[in-house]
């Protein structure tokens, strides 16, 4: 299993890798609603092993809405860091006459109530197919929208290629080391293999990727050690979470599509949290007004 599991990194991550630092931010959209729509779909289908049943066409519209919303305004700076409060400087209902991830939202709720009171689903589905349509949006592809976002910023290919691997490599530590000396297990009611000698592995892989980076981008090393820290704690987070839904479904892998990793949903679960996390970072310190980037 552990060959497969590698096989497929060895064919993934350098494709990622060159989307990120040279594909455009539109490319890196397409790439990102590619992730999203089977990441959605294999969330419908744990609701569906349950008997829960979302509004999936419709949720996967302004999931992909979501996605185009985050392009858009990728060059439009929504947060600043002024006398020590984030001030809202952008929520516009509408920017340019398109609509803003507020509007997606409302749209999305008056779709899910035209559906919920005009298809002809049993009425006994109503609450569990709004829920599910709901938490999908929110839980799946609205953090990972946040993709095209940093992507967009300046300096945001490298941060984005800094998220991925610091989530990668965490995982990877903590696959191995928690193989070869877990011991006290973290979370055995969700994931029976996380142990804490893991857990703390991926923390220290993440920090290491943080002083390597340190040589790549003039980005103070204690903000990069505190982006790594809080994006590989939710990253682990995020994994969790994810096992608890596969649980509450009574199901191993969210799907078989990635050979030795599982489904889509498996792959990108750490980094659901994970970048919207070091997107929030980045935009309270103020990165951009105070930092450079070293060209490679």
């Amino acid at each position: 299993m552990t060959w497969k599991r590698v096989a497929t990194a060895a064919v993934l991550i350098p494709f990622a890798v060159g989307i990120v630092l040279w594909g455009s931010t539109a490319i890196v959209a397409l790439a990102v609603g590619l992730v999203t729509m089977l990441a959605l779909f294999e969330y419908f289908a744990l609701g569906e092993a349950i008997g829960h049943r979302a509004y999936r066409f419709w949720t996967a519209t302004c999931a992909l809405l979501l996605i185009f919303v985050q392009w858009y305004m990728g060059h439009v700076p929504t947060y600043r860091l002024s006398d020590d409060l984030i001030a809202l400087q952008r929520m516009w209902w509408f920017a340019n006459g398109l609509p803003s991830l507020e509007a997606v939202f409302f749209l999305f709720v008056v779709g899910v109530a035209v559906l919920t009171l005009w298809t002809k689903r049993p009425f006994v589905e109503s609450l569990p197919s709004a829920g599910m349509s709901a938490s999908g949006l929110i839980l799946v592809a609205f953090p990972v929208s946040f993709a095209v976002r940093l992507h967009g910023i300046a300096r945001g290919p490298l941060l984005l290629l800094f998220v991925l691997i610091l989530t990668w490599v965490g995982d990877t530590a903590a696959y191995f080391v928690g193989r070869s000396f877990g011991k006290y297990k973290l979370a055995p009611h969700l994931s029976p293999k996380k142990t804490w000698e893991g857990t703390i592995a991926s923390f220290a892989g993440s920090l290491i990727v943080a002083l390597v980076f340190g040589r790549f981008m003039t980005v103070p090393v204690g903000h990069l050690l505190g982006m790594a820290a809080v994006g590989n704690v939710a990253g682990q987070v995020g994994d969790l979470l994810e096992s608890a839904y596969k649980r509450s479904a009574g199901i191993k892998d969210s799907g078989s599509l990635l050979p030795g990793h599982g489904g889509v949903l498996d792959r990108i679960d750490a980094l659901i949290l994970a970048i919207p996390v070091v997107w929030y970072y980045w935009i309270l310190i103020d990165a951009s007004s105070v930092v450079g980037q070293k060209v490679f």
